[in-house]
């Protein structure tokens, strides 16, 4: 019969025990932090460095990787520069022309039109007036790619919206356009 208490006591005492363990939380951690990170705020105060946070801003003269930079000025004299200097990195082959078509319909169409007649559905609309045919204008692939960048007059900058790689497709497909209005 004392056998037989013990054992029942020892039962309880270890159901009473395990009962309290949390297996999501074990007793004993190496590396708290590792476990239950503390969570910090972009450019928030920190206690980490000895200078604040100026040491969690880049340093002077670095480059976001990936960007690269364009020396043309968002100006008149720039546009003109690039009209004459800028040329496009991209073969002009079916692939990029393609893609271009198919960028030129998705962010430049509604206003230009999909011939490039300045006859999009925001014109016929009368949302944009002015909106001018490329056969109008005197552009180069580099003055497409810098209006591209910048915006001009109306327009907005697509910057955002397409990369340079995209600008260029682009440009490729607006002076296929011109040529298909001049002729």
């Amino acid at each position: 019969m004392k056998k037989l208490t013990s054992l029942f006591f020892g039962l309880a005492v270890a159901l009473a025990v395990s009962a309290c363990h949390d297996p999501s939380k074990p007793n004993y951690q190496y590396f708290p932090n590792m476990y239950e990170p503390v969570g910090y705020e972009t450019y928030a105060d920190s206690d980490a460095f000895a200078n604040g946070i100026e040491a969690q801003i880049p340093a002077d003269g670095s480059i976001a990787r990936g960007w690269q930079p364009y020396d043309y000025p968002d100006t008149n004299e720039g546009y003109e520069m690039a009209k004459v200097d800028l040329l496009s990195p991209l073969a002009q082959n079916e692939e990029n022309l393609a893609a271009g078509k198919e960028l030129y319909g998705v962010y430049c169409a509604v206003c230009h039109g999909k011939k490039g007649d300045g006859q999009g559905i925001l014109m016929t609309r009368e949302k944009f007036l002015g909106v001018p045919s490329y056969a109008d204008r005197e552009i180069t692939p580099g003055s497409i790619y810098h209006v591209l960048m910048y915006g001009k007059n109306a327009m907005g900058s697509h910057a955002g919206q397409v990369n340079a790689t995209e600008r260029w497709q682009i440009a490729q497909h607006v002076m296929e356009l011109r040529g298909s209005l001049i002729k």
